[in-house]
């Protein structure tokens, strides 16, 4: 059903009025009871979880696009740091979109100082997919041709976040048959404790084997004994049947 405040976003949208008070409207107005019910539980904000204490408008992500397509031109920096430090969780994701546009359409010096704002405000960027909406089109981009040493500080620092940061970002230069930053940071992070990170190398090292079968292997015959299951799972997902089989058999 078509509420009276959705019609009143489409207004505020045609106006293009660019304020943090609309962007909030207009993400309160695509507010999905049943989401933002199920969400807590989906990115575990219970006490001691992932997320904990965040909170949830109820927004699918394909509405928080719309808003962010709508408002990132015209948003100023203060407003988006703003945004991108917001307690609601769909009020930070639709920042991170707006900052992932403002640094693609950059140009040169430019581009660093959107980095820079991100790398500020990444208290903000606290969960799986705050993180993999920004990583790699943010952080990976602007270091493809420059020194990594900013994703080596991610990975040794002890934030959960900051380390799935600093490996999903590699995802950039998988794409551009770059390996050796996720071989690196990978074998940093092979014998961390938590299964978001687990997933994150595996699903990186997938995604190296998808360009480079050889230098997944190579991983995977150097480490395959001491990765943790859920790695090693999402790591050999694409391989053979039998071959997916001898690595978890420990048979390779």
């Amino acid at each position: 059903m078509t509420c009276k405040i959705k019609y009143h976003c489409k207004t505020i949208l045609s106006r293009k009025f660019k304020t943090i008070t609309n962007i909030k409207h207009c993400l309160e107005s695509y507010h999905d009871f049943d989401k933002a019910e199920k969400a807590p539980k989906f990115f575990q904000t219970q006490s001691g979880g992932y997320g904990e204490g965040d909170q949830f408008l109820g927004v699918s992500v394909p509405n928080q696009r719309k808003v962010a397509k709508k408002f990132w031109a015209d948003i100023s920096e203060t407003e988006l740091v703003k945004l991108l430090n917001d307690p609601i969780h769909e009020v930070r994701l639709s920042a991170v979109f707006m900052l992932v546009e403002k640094f693609n359409k950059a140009k040169g010096e430019q581009k660093e100082h959107w980095v820079n704002i991100y790398l500020n405000n990444l208290v903000g960027i606290n969960n799986w997919d705050l993180v993999d909406s920004s990583a790699d089109k943010i952080l990976g981009k602007w270091l493809l041709d420059k020194d990594k040493t900013v994703l080596y500080n991610l990975a040794t620092s002890g934030d959960l976040w900051q380390e799935r940061i600093a490996i999903v970002a590699t995802y950039e230069f998988i794409r551009n048959n770059q390996f050796e930053e996720t071989y690196k940071i990978a074998e940093m992070l092979l014998e961390h404790p938590h299964d978001l990170i687990h997933k994150a190398v595996g699903w990186m090292l997938k995604e190296m084997g998808k360009r480079s079968p050889e230098a997944e292997e190579y991983f995977l015959i150097k480490h395959y004994h001491k990765m943790p299951r859920t790695m090693l799972r999402y790591a050999i997902e694409k391989l053979g049947e039998q071959r997916r089989i001898a690595y978890l058999k420990g048979k390779i």
